[in-house]
């Protein structure tokens, strides 16, 4: 080897180090940066603004734990119980839905109305999408069942089904971006693929009917033979399950409207976060919600309050929420309209043992 030679590959190996030194320094400062303005605001005077930050952190799968390294579990408890959801028990009453003859696969149906129509939805902390759906019948679930280890992005599900777009579902393990296994109790196309109703605390059963209708309710008091009636007496034809829970360690949520009455709500109800929800209207209309957070499009994201807000203003009877946080994404027509907030999927989504679908 020259001199020549030998004295380029040292002036290589130094840039290569400054620049690994800049980045790390970079990094450094970032981590820095943030782990200060996080003890700022949560041991500010701004009872908001700590309220705001705990609520959130709370609700992530990864960061909870920040919250502990500053604030003592009795203050977390009391800001947990400042916001969240109140107990709500009432039930689905199918009356109230009128599912009328809005069949069609394209176009406008018989009233004048697009069969599917995209809405963007505008707030203050969050950008969301809405897919509003004419006919409910053409909302279903699809999944990679047989479960196994990994599952896949929504592209996939949606593409696979033959759907025009869709949204992530209930709650599955999401370690490590798996994405396979499902928990709770998973139906479609009438089939029970999953069934533990009691696997763990507050499950509730999102989904639909035979006769398209979508019903909420908990499921957490039944074993699996007895689930396995309910489904057949409701005539459960797709459904996920997800999880009501306001500890201090999840404030999971689900109910959202039931029979036209907003739940009721202690602060905002819940923190800033990227959401996922379904409703239905009055005429059997389905709505399919997601929206940003975390960041992205230097959005915080939406509260339960929001929530319960954009489904009251397009009309929903019956709505419910869904898995959140980086697993919320809608896909739409070949595009993405809403992707994981997770900065190594910007572009795509987790992947997911399931999704709600449009046919």
């Amino acid at each position: 080897m020259t001199n020549t030679q030998t004295s380029g590959g040292k002036k290589a190996l130094k840039i290569v180090l400054r620049v690994l030194a800049v980045i790390l320094v970079f990094v450094l400062f970032i981590a820095l940066t943030l782990v200060f303005t996080v003890k700022m605001i949560l041991g500010s005077t701004s009872p908001k603004a700590k309220e705001i930050l705990t609520t959130t952190l709370l609700e992530t799968g990864q960061l909870k734990f920040v919250v502990s390294l500053f604030l003592d579990s009795d203050e977390v408890q009391e800001i947990v119980d400042r916001n969240k959801m109140e107990e709500f028990s009432e039930t689905v009453n199918t009356d109230l839905i009128n599912v009328k003859d809005n069949t069609g696969n394209s176009g406008e149906n018989g009233t004048g109305e697009k069969d599917i129509e995209v809405i963007e939805i505008p707030g203050r902390t969050y950008t969301g999408y809405l897919i509003k759906v004419k006919d409910p019948s053409r909302v279903s679930l699809a999944t990679i069942f047989p479960w196994r280890a990994e599952g896949v992005t929504l592209d996939r599900l949606v593409e696979d089904a033959g759907a025009i777009g869709g949204i992530n579902g209930g709650i599955y393990n999401s370690y490590n971006n798996s994405g396979g296994a499902p928990f709770g109790v998973v139906v479609s196309n009438g089939e029970i693929q999953m069934n533990n109703p009691q696997g763990d605390r507050g499950y509730v059963l999102i989904g639909f009917t035979e006769d398209n209708i979508l019903e909420i309710f908990p499921i957490d008091k039944y074993n699996p033979k007895q689930m396995e009636q309910v489904i057949k007496e409701k005539k459960i034809r797709d459904a996920v399950t997800f999880q009501e829970e306001s500890s201090d360690s999840n404030n999971h949520f689900v109910q959202l409207i039931i029979n036209g009455e907003e739940r009721g709500l202690n602060g905002a109800g819940s923190g800033l976060n990227p959401r996922t929800a379904i409703g239905q209207c009055a005429d059997g209309s389905v709505l399919m919600l997601v929206t940003d957070g975390r960041g992205k499009s230097g959005h915080l994201g939406a509260s339960a309050s929001d929530l319960i807000d954009i489904m009251s203003q397009y009309g929903a009877v019956n709505a419910a929420n869904l898995d959140g946080g980086s697993s919320s994404c809608m896909y739409y027509d070949h595009e993405w309209l809403m992707t994981s907030v997770t900065f190594y999927y910007t572009n795509s989504s987790w992947k997911l043992p399931f999704a709600f679908v449009v046919k």
